[in-house]
């Protein structure tokens, strides 16, 4: 990674979503799971659900994983005073495989507070950055690339697909053209007015920014967000004991829908929230981003 490029671990934020409930479901499992146990947090980020468990449970061990060295290297900080009970791995968890078997496997598959605060990641419109968006700023196309190489006709397919934006085709149209005649855009904020011009101008100031569902299509193309999901819902029954504990956050419908329909259809696994699990108002209070988490949970039978 080039210095300067991208900002360091040191304000790296990220507040953990539901800890209390994904604690309390854990304190639920046979006494000799947690005395001894093995945790895959398959989205580790700065460390913080990572950390609630190791401080809970003393006698568990948990195998982190994450794509962006930003987060590994803050969490990596953040967990060094529990030595050995952790291991920080730099991978995907769609490539990751398991020998042993593990009592719980933990995903969050938020975006972090780190990656939206900071400008210089390109994930949010409110804050003017390179049209980046990717996880692992090391490899892959980056968003503004994406959008150069589609043609109009594919671009306004993903909106659509992945942002269940309904005016994902004047959306594509505005884009392309601006490309056509102007060249890339400056940054996220250029990219984001450009966006809101295709709304009614009563709907460029509503409780849903007019560049969300855009920016969130571009977001899970870049990252292969979903086939990473549907990999890790094949795999990740596979890496848990019996009775082991499969538990998901999501945080949009596409993500939540395919988890829902996992918990529900896949033999290896019995589904224990027939709905998913909310943060309480006073979570949502403390960290609004929360308000849109859902947490499913299910067990190997």
């Amino acid at each position: 990674m080039k210095e300067g490029l991208f900002s360091s671990s040191s304000n790296f934020n990220h507040v953990p979503v539901m800890g209390k409930e994904i604690i309390q479901s854990l304190k639920a499992l046979p006494s000799e799971f947690t005395k001894q146990g093995l945790i895959i947090d398959a989205t580790l980020g700065g460390g913080g659900h990572s950390s609630q468990i190791l401080e809970n449970f003393p006698g568990i061990k948990i195998i982190g994983l994450d794509q962006d060295p930003i987060a590994r290297e803050a969490a990596s900080q953040k967990l060094i005073k529990f030595g050995s009970r952790i291991e920080i791995i730099s991978k995907n968890f769609a490539d990751f495989s398991l020998d042993e078997q593990a009592i719980c496997v933990l995903v969050d598959l938020g975006v972090s507070s780190h990656q939206l605060d900071e400008p210089s990641r390109g994930f949010s419109f409110r804050l003017n950055g390179p049209i980046d968006m990717r996880m692992n700023p090391e490899k892959g196309l980056s968003a503004a690339e994406l959008i150069e190489t589609l043609s109009e006709e594919d671009l306004a397919d993903l909106i659509y697909k992945l942002g269940e934006e309904k005016r994902s085709r004047r959306i594509a149209r505005k884009i392309k053209n601006d490309l056509a005649d102007n060249g890339p855009y400056t940054g996220t904020q250029a990219l984001s007015y450009a966006i809101a011009g295709c709304f009614p101008p009563k709907q460029r100031y509503g409780r849903i920014h007019p560049s969300t569902r855009t920016f969130q299509a571009l977001r899970i193309a870049v990252n292969n967000e979903l086939e990473s999901l549907d990999t890790l819902l094949l795999n990740a029954p596979n890496w848990l004991l019996k009775n082991g504990l499969f538990m998901v956050i999501s945080f949009h419908s596409l993500e939540d829908r395919r988890v829902k329909t996992t918990f529900k259809c896949d033999k290896r696994l019995k589904a224990l929230t027939k709905k998913p699990m909310r943060a309480s108002s006073k979570e949502i209070e403390l960290n609004p981003r929360s308000k849109s988490a859902k947490l499913r949970i299910s067990s190997k039978r």
